[in-house]
């Protein structure tokens, strides 16, 4: 693959014109739009939508390009670093499930890093998302979240990747909603007293060769009849705050979030399934100094939200 066809198709997304891209990268216009066609022919990729609007990045030219940043990124520092003087930058990066625990744990990490340069990636995501974002290197660290009965799964996708992998946490789910529902009074709640509550979920709840439809079935009970299914963690709070109709299933979380949105969390005795948060990072790869303040920021937190 051409380096020089993914700074093309980069320049093209960022101003989403053939014509404002070819002046902006001093190249005649057909050349350009023969280098982005061979870079789509060469990965079977369609990176671009052709409109009346110009260049538009299709869903899966989207995630192509923001590899190809990551690559062009890699790329820069690695050629800086050889420059005479310069000082190579630190960098931490880590794709993680939507988790409050690890949020808290990340915030901590974040306040010690003091005034030297730095940059951090923190991304929330699904556990597919994240193993593939580790195995390409496009991570450093990963916490996938699954449920115990998919571990065979993950433990044969890890040794496929050559994945190291490192177990964080071992919990049940938690219902999460406002002080002001009424199940939040109960001293016990069941799956049935959910029926009239509208549940918050998540909106990609992926497991890698297992179905979408198979991982909604066995991630979310039947039961339940209204979802809002939302991708960001914060409006997710701030929905259940505002509704006291409203309920989401969690792991266990810190005190002072509970408090800052007036939530409570509450278990339900019918709830039986184990979930594990897993750290993982490649083989090759050798932890730094910034990881492991990570890892040891997020294993303060869980504690603090599990117990020892």
């Amino acid at each position: 693959m051409n380096l020089i066809h993914l700074k093309y198709a980069l320049e093209v997304a960022r101003l989403g014109s053939l014509n404002k891209a070819s002046e902006s990268l001093l190249i005649a216009q057909p050349n350009l739009s023969r280098a982005i066609k061979e870079l789509e022919s060469e990965t079977g990729v369609t990176i671009f939508k052709r409109t009346p609007r110009g260049m538009v990045p299709t869903l899966e030219g989207e995630r192509f390009l923001n590899r190809a940043a990551y690559i062009q990124k890699q790329v820069s520092d690695f050629e800086n670093s050889f420059r005479e003087g310069h000082e190579p930058k630190r960098s931490f990066s880590v794709s993680v499930p939507r988790a409050t625990y690890i949020a808290d744990g990340f915030s901590e990490f974040c306040k010690s890093l003091g005034r030297e340069p730095i940059e951090v990636l923190y991304r929330e995501t699904n556990a597919s998302e994240t193993l593939q974002g580790v195995a390409s290197s496009e991570y450093s660290l990963g916490i996938v979240r699954y449920a115990q009965h998919f571990d065979r799964y993950f433990r044969s996708l890890f040794d496929e990747k050559e994945i190291e992998c490192r177990q964080v946490s071992e919990f049940r789910y938690m219902l999460l909603m406002s002080r002001e529902c009424p199940l939040a009074k109960r001293s016990v709640v069941h799956y049935t007293d959910l029926e009239a509550y509208i549940e918050i979920a998540h909106s990609d709840p992926y497991v890698p060769f297992i179905s979408f439809s198979e991982v909604r079935r066995e991630e979310l009970p039947d039961n339940i009849n209204r979802r809002i299914f939302v991708f960001e963690r914060a409006s997710q709070l701030e929905l259940l705050a505002a509704a006291p109709e409203t309920f989401m299933w969690v792991s266990p979380m810190p005190e002072m979030t509970l408090k800052r949105f007036g939530l409570v969390q509450v278990p339900c005795i019918d709830n039986k399934r184990v979930y594990r948060d897993t750290l993982i990072y490649r083989s090759a790869y050798k932890l730094t100094a910034l990881d492991r303040r990570f890892i040891e920021e997020v294993s303060k937190s869980r504690e603090k939200c599990f117990g020892k």
